[in-house]
């Protein structure tokens, strides 16, 4: 059956015969639909897109386009669906069969179809009791049909409703999960609630079905959305808080006037939905869990941070601690601080001995006999630490224990980490939520040593706490200057400390690969010649280094899309090093695939960057092998996962890799920092190649300027206000 469409789109009404094929993500179906043409005729053709969990017996009304395959041959590439509900006796019975009823199959679909005829849904709609004149049908199982058939039928109502809006099946789902039989009320009374509550639709598919039910402009609600809309952009960018002059700079981008926007976040602000306070004696606008995550951090800090007593013995553990090891005086400056401060940061760059200090740290922790726990926001990050000191180390989530019944951690101020001493590594990447997490879980009388070098990149999450903490001047710093003579050897120390004086790294003198810390420049004007360098590499990395491309070899890109972005790399280096994957489109993936995890999921005990390999894929689940062990991932969750052969540098903070490749160009010139390129040199430990044009590289070293962070945590610290004032600790020793 055809209806009226867009300009040179098709409706066309049919029931799938067969799905032949479902992408591993379920976001791309191949279906052979047998299409209902007019005088009862049907005509067999193949549907293909997102077409959600569809099964053979539905029947669909299909919005898309025909087209031609050269392989495949015709086929109607769906945009969107619905399902419907039939109205012949063949089609009810197909779909009564179908197996989407519980309770009925093909058989007794076709003894209801003969009793009723084309009268059988209204039948179960209205009359349930009539069911029980056909054979097997006793009164509970017709109310069960009956109940089932209504929720098949608000289903395809609900879909159809949210499809007219423009919203693609992905999406209606997603706002079918979260609102369930409310979710047409909901969508229809306020759309921007919506892009709050239901990840994956923003504020512009929020505007677009605000538009679509005759919201205005300037209405109120649309107003405080795009105030919660910046606002969340601006945590997406690593800020706790905006100004309000910033919100309303940002707002009038979307066409709000400057008086709607300060209505909306004072109205906000009385409904709870943000916190209005100061930052350095200027109006701040937060989101509430932000400022409840940042306040309670503070207070939390400046606890740890009080004088404590030195026990007497002190001075001795920390020399038999060193003992021979040979510690510059700012290294044993460390070792002593960490025993007598309640809150020390350790900081300095490549070279400069930090993981020799951690573990004379570690050493006289317990030569004091003090119990002592390591962390670190990553799972490589850990093992390298649980390597250097021969003490086991965790994840900063394992650590704490996330509890999958609660939504929160195990360890918290109630129940406490069993520990005197906690050391985390990698600090620089702790925003202000997990920071405030695991410093609640240190005990008022334990001490707290953060190790991270603050030139990296800031956190992927608002709040650059190790940054903070170290301008605020409540804790106890130590930097470390010193380069030691064998690090500076390597060509990536050197060349990490020629960032940071705003020069670009000069590559190894020899231009022979020394395995020592070797850096080299390859020449890349276009994404095709990049493409083609970035091939070569791998190939010499193989031969000459003896690297698997796969495992030891990260290639880094300071963006996703574009022909340097790692979308276009991923691509490219999965037709290059798996020939089993045969994607049906960009993404897929197939086994033997690397890939990272996108997103915290405590139940699978899996964190945000966390690396893996696609082990196998068996009944429909997805077995991806990661820290040693496999994790099993459903359909509706590989969106948690992308292709990782290319990454991108804020994605890979806190790992190590024998072997970087860095494209980079000026194509990317809004992200060429210092910081960027300093953090993805300090990735590699054995070779650092970059590919692309010198002077984007040079333009990134002398670029100190990345962009500040609005956050208040180091005001908070250095002027506790109210409910910041400190805590009353416990035991000085």
């Amino acid at each position: 059956m055809r209806t009226s469409a867009p300009l040179g789109e098709e409706i066309l009404e049919g029931t799938v015969d067969d799905v032949s094929f479902r992408s591993a993500d379920g976001r791309f179906t191949v279906a052979q639909v047998s299409v209902h043409r007019a005088g009862g005729k049907t005509e067999t053709m193949t549907a293909v897109g997102d077409l959600g969990a569809v099964a053979p017996g539905e029947t669909l009304r299909m919005h898309g386009r025909a087209s031609r395959h050269a392989k495949y041959g015709d086929r109607f590439r769906v945009r969107t669906f619905t399902p419907v509900i039939p109205s012949t006796a063949s089609g009810i019975e197909r779909f009564l069969g179908s197996g989407m009823i519980p309770g009925i199959g093909k058989g007794l679909a076709k003894k209801l179809v003969k009793r009723f005829g084309d009268r059988t849904l209204e039948i179960i709609a209205t009359e349930t009791g009539r069911l029980r004149e056909v054979d097997g049908i006793g009164k509970v199982k017709a109310a069960a049909i009956s109940d089932a058939v209504k929720v098949r039928r608000e289903e395809a109502e609900r879909l159809a409703f949210l499809h007219g809006l423009g919203l693609g099946p992905a999406m209606a789902r997603r706002i079918i999960e979260r609102f369930g039989e409310n979710a047409a009320r909901v969508v229809r009374d306020d759309p921007y609630l919506v892009a709050e509550e239901v990840r994956g639709i923003g504020f512009r598919t929020a505007d677009a079905i605000g538009r679509a039910v005759g919201i205005p402009d300037d209405d109120p609600r649309r107003a405080a959305g795009v105030v919660m809309h910046v606002l969340a952009r601006g945590a997406d960018s690593g800020h706790t808080y905006l100004p309000r002059q910033v919100i309303i700079d940002e707002a009038r981008q979307l066409d709000v006037p400057a008086d709607r926007v300060s209505e909306a976040v004072d109205a906000l602000a009385g409904r709870g939905l943000v916190i209005l306070d100061t930052v350095e004696g200027a109006e701040a606008v937060y989101a509430p869990p932000l400022h409840r995550a940042e306040r309670h951090l503070a207070k939390r800090l400046r606890a740890l941070a009080r004088p404590r007593a030195v026990p007497a013995h002190a001075e001795a553990a920390v020399r038999r601690a060193i003992g021979d090891t040979s510690l510059s005086e700012e290294q044993e400056r460390a070792v002593a601080r960490s025993v007598s401060h309640g809150l020390m940061v350790l900081t300095g760059g490549p070279g400069t001995g930090k993981t020799t200090t951690i573990r004379a740290v570690v050493e006289a922790q317990l030569a004091l006999e003090r119990r002592i726990v390591l962390a670190a926001p990553t799972g490589r990050a850990a093992k390298r630490m649980t390597e250097a000191t021969g003490v086991e180390a965790k994840t900063v989530h394992r650590l704490l224990e996330f509890n999958p019944r609660t939504g929160g951690f195990q360890r918290n101020r109630e129940a406490p980490l069993d520990a005197e001493v906690v050391l985390v590594d990698e600090a620089s990447m702790l925003d202000v939520q997990l920071a405030q997490s695991l410093v609640d879980a240190v005990a008022p009388s334990s001490r707290l040593v953060l190790v991270g070098d603050v030139d990296q990149l800031p956190p992927v999450g608002p709040g650059p706490v190790l940054r903070e903490v170290l301008q605020s001047g409540v804790a106890e710093v130590v930097r470390l200057t010193q380069v030691f003579r064998q690090a500076q050897k390597s060509a990536i120390v050197r060349g990490a400390h020629a960032i940071l004086r705003g020069e670009a790294p000069e590559p190894s003198p020899s231009g022979e690969p020394t395995g020592d810390g070797d850096v080299f420049f390859v020449r890349a004007r276009t994404p095709e010649e990049a493409h083609t360098r970035l091939q070569q590499v791998l190939a010499r990395i193989v031969k000459r280094y003896g690297f698997d491309p796969t495992r030891d070899v990260q290639v880094l890109s300071p963006m996703r899309r574009g022909g340097f972005g790692t979308e276009t790399l991923n691509a490219m280096m999965q037709r290059a090093l798996n020939a089993e994957a045969k994607p049906k489109k960009p993404g897929d993936l197939a086994i033997g695939d690397k890939v990272m995890q996108l997103r915290n999921d405590y139940d699978k005990d899996v964190y945000n960057g966390d690396l893996g390999m696609v082990a196998r894929v068996e009944g429909g689940i997805t077995y991806v092998r990661i820290d040693g062990r496999e994790v099993q991932y459903q359909v509706k969750d590989l969106d948690q996962l992308v292709l990782a052969y290319a990454s991108t540098v804020h994605k890979v903070q806190g790992s190590e890799f024998p072997a970087v490749v860095l494209v980079l160009h000026g194509a990317h010139h809004v992200m060429l920092t210092r910081p960027l390129l300093y953090t993805a040199l300090t990735r590699a430990k054995k070779l650092a190649v970059l590919i692309g044009d010198r002077r984007a590289i040079a333009r990134a070293a002398a670029n100190a300027s990345s962009t500040a962070a609005w956050a208040g945590l180091a005001d908070r610290l250095r002027h506790p206000r109210g409910d910041d004032l400190d805590e009353s600790g416990g035991d000085e020793s």
